[in-house]
C-alpha cells in the first residue's frame, strides 16, 4: 500500500489536510517546548550552541517537506485508478535528513523525544506500511533508550519502558486502520462511479434500441404500407391501361390519395405527433371509421362496427397504438389474405378496450405459421400491445379467414 506525501494528501482530502496541519503545528510546539526546557535546565552547558543550531536546522528542514513531496499534474496525489503515488526520491531524502537531525538532537537532549509522535505521522503518511512500521519501531526504541539512560540515576521507571511503545503502537494502529478504511471507501466510490457510468451507457443503449424499434414500427405501419399499396395500384393500372382506361385512372387517383396521406404521415412522423387520422381530435372511433372507408375498394370491402360507449376518452398512446394495429392488419389482409371483406370492431368494456379485425380470406394454420404473415407487421403489433400491458391473439384456419384481437387494459397492470 503506497503512502501519499503531505502535499498530495492535503490536496486530495480536506480532512487529511486538517490533520496534517495539526501535526505540523504540534511538531513545532513540541520542538520549541523541548528547546525551551533544555535552555532552562542547561543554560550554561557546553553543548547548548549545538543543540540550538540543530533545533533551528531541524525546524527549517521540516518546512521543506511539503515542497519536496510528489506533485501530480492536477495537484493531487491520487491516480486515476484511485491508487496512491509513491514518494519521490527527494522526499525520501528529506525524511531521512529530518529523522537523522532529530536522532542527533535526542542523543544530545532526550527531552526532544516528544517530537517523535508527529514524526510517526509523517513516516506513516510518507512510506509504505511495512517500512513505516519499522521506522516507528526504531524511533520508539531510540526514544526509550535515551529516556532510560537519562533517568537511570533516579531509579527504574516502568513508564519510561512501556509507555512510549504503547503510545506508538496505538497511534500506528489507529492511523493504519483509518488509512485502510479510507482506501476501502475510495475503492467503493470508484466502483460506484464506474457502475453509474456503465448503467448510464446501458440505459442509453436500451433507449436507442427502443427508439429504433419504435421507428421501425412507425415506418412499417405508415410509409411502408402506403408504398406497398401504391405499388399494387400502379401495377393494376398498368395492366388495365389499354383495356379499361377508366379503371386504370381510378387506380392512379387512389395511388395519388395514398401518396398524399403518406406525405401527411411523414410530416407528422418527423415532428413526432399523433397519426394523421387522430390529428383532428375526433377520437379512435372516428379514426377507425375513416380508415375503413378509405381502405374499401372494389376488391376489398371494409366495415367498421362500434360496440359500447367509452366512459372517458382513451389515452392518446392507446388510440395511436390501436389505430396502427388496425392499419397494419388491413395491410396484411390486402397483401396476403385474398379476402373480399373485412370488419373492424371496437368494443369499449368497463376495464379494457378490444379491437377485432376479421376477414374472410384464405386463412392459415397458426401452428405451422405462428407469425401468420411474413415481415415485421405482426411482431410490431405484438410489441405495441405489450407496451400497453395488453395481449394480441390470432384465430385462423386454412380457408376460414382470420380474426386478430388486441386487448388493452384501461388501468395499469398490477
Amino acid at each position: 500500500m503506497d503512502r501519499r506525501s503531505p502535499i498530495d494528501t492535503e490536496a486530495a482530502d480536506p480532512d487529511a489536510g486538517w490533520l496534517a496541519t495539526v501535526m505540523h503545528v504540534a511538531f513545532f510546539v513540541l520542538l520549541c517546548s523541548s528547546l525551551t526546557r533544555y535552555l532552562i535546565v542547561h543554560p550554561d552547558a557546553p553543548g547548548t550552541p549545538r543543540v540550538v543550531a540543530l533545533a533551528v536546522g531541524l525546524a527549517l528542514l521540516y518546512v521543506l517537506g511539503p515542497v519536496l513531496g510528489p506533485r501530480e499534474a492536477d495537484g493531487r496525489g491520487d491516480r486515476a485508478d484511485g491508487r496512491r503515488t509513491t514518494p519521490t526520491t527527494a522526499h525520501g531524502l528529506w525524511l531521512a535528513a529530518v529523522i537523522g537531525a532529530w536522532l542527533t538532537l535526542v542523543a544530545l537532549a532526550p527531552s526532544f523525544g516528544w517530537c517523535a509522535v508527529p514524526l510517526f505521522y509523517t513516516g506513516l503518511r510518507s512510506l509504505r506500511t511495512r517500512s513505516a512500521i519499522i521506522l516507528v519501531a526504531l524511533l520508539t526504541v531510540f526514544v526509550v533508550g535515551a529516556q532510560v539512560k537519562l533517568r537511570l540515576r533516579f531509579g527504574f521507571d516502568p513508564n519510561l519502558m512501556f509507555a512510549p511503545p504503547a503510545v506508538a503502537a496505538v497511534a500506528t494502529a489507529v492511523f493504519i486502520h483509518s488509512q485502510r478504511q479510507a482506501d476501502r471507501l475510495r475503492t467503493v466510490i470508484i466502483d460506484l462511479v464506474r457502475t453509474r457510468r456503465e448503467l448510464a451507457a446501458t440505459e442509453r443503449r436500451e433507449g436507442a434500441l427502443a427508439e429504433r424499434q419504435r421507428l421501425s414500427m412507425e415506418i412499417h405501419d405508415t410509409l411502408a404500407q402506403g408504398l406497398s399499396s401504391q405499388q399494387m395500384l400502379l401495377q393494376a393500372a398498368d395492366r388495365l391501361w389499354d383495356t379499361d382506361p377508366a379503371a386504370a385512372r381510378r387506380h392512379v387517383r387512389t395511388a395519388g390519395s395514398i401518396a398524399e396521406r403518406n406525405l401527411a404521415e411523414a410530416r407528422r412522423f418527423v415532428h413526432d405527433l399523433a397519426p394523421a387520422d387522430l390529428a383532428g381530435g375526433g377520437g379512435l372511433d372516428d379514426a377507425l371509421r375513416t380508415l375503413a372507408e378509405r381502405e374499401s375498394s372494389d376488391a376489398l370491402r371494409v366495415r367498421f362496427h362500434q360496440d359500447g360507449t367509452p366512459a372517458a376518452a382513451l389515452p392518446d398512446r392507446v388510440q395511436a397504438a390501436l389505430l396502427r394495429i388496425a392499419q397494419g392488419a388491413l395491410a396484411n389482409i390486402r397483401e396476403h389474405a385474398d379476402a373480399g371483406s373485412a370488419t373492424l370492431t371496437l368494443s369499449h368494456l368497463d376495464d379494457q378496450v378490444v379491437l377485432d379485425v376479421a376477414d374472410d380470406g384464405r386463412g392459415f394454420d397458426p401452428v405451422e405459421k405462428p407469425g401468420g404473415v411474413r415481415g415485421h407487421g405482426l411482431p410490431a403489433m405484438r410489441a405495441r400491445v405489450r407496451q400497453l400491458g395488453g395481449t394480441l391473439t390470432i384465430e385462423s384456419a386454412p380457408g376460414e379467414g382470420t380474426v386478430l384481437t388486441a386487448v388493452v387494459p384501461l388501468s395499469p397492470p398490477s
